[in-house]
């Protein structure tokens, strides 16, 4: 595992669209392994994806606090309610603005061994999984400021 540069703010591979992982292999093994170790070893880091430490492949991890969340391919493909609440990023260091999110979010992707999962989140996690989506399509949680 090795700790990876976080892409910031005004960088081009921010604001690109990731490609879908069509193999899971031990270069994308390594990189899941890569992004945790990078979250977890950043300050105030809950969520990273890969964008974020510069590939653009359709991957996120997760843990605000209950264990890692590994998603290749996620998408979300329910959602329903709003809440507006306080986002911040480790591409935009030193801000927090208050975004509207969906309250409830069902996400699928596939795990590490290529398994199709599921996960239903509500609240904060609802909104990590919304803001890790996001990275995926080059959008930024500052592009969906409440004014």
């Amino acid at each position: 595992m090795a700790l990876r540069r976080i892409a910031q703010i005004g960088e081009a591979v921010l604001r690109k669209k990731s490609k879908k992982v069509e193999k899971i292999d031990d270069r994308i093994i390594q990189l899941l392994d890569d992004m945790a170790e990078t979250m977890y070893g950043a300050e105030c880091g809950g969520g990273l994806a890969a964008p974020q430490v510069g590939i653009l492949k359709r991957m996120i991890v997760i843990d605000l606090g209950e264990g890692l969340i590994e998603l290749i391919n996620p998408e979300i493909i329910e959602s329903s309610g709003e809440q507006i609440g306080p986002e911040a990023c480790l591409s935009v260091p030193g801000r927090s603005e208050e975004v509207k999110r969906p309250m409830y979010v069902k996400v699928r992707g596939l795990n590490r061994e290529g398994v199709e999962i599921e996960y239903e989140a509500e609240g904060f996690l609802a909104r990590a999984f919304c803001h890790e989506t996001d990275h995926l399509d080059g959008v930024l949680y500052v592009d969906k400021i409440e004014k």
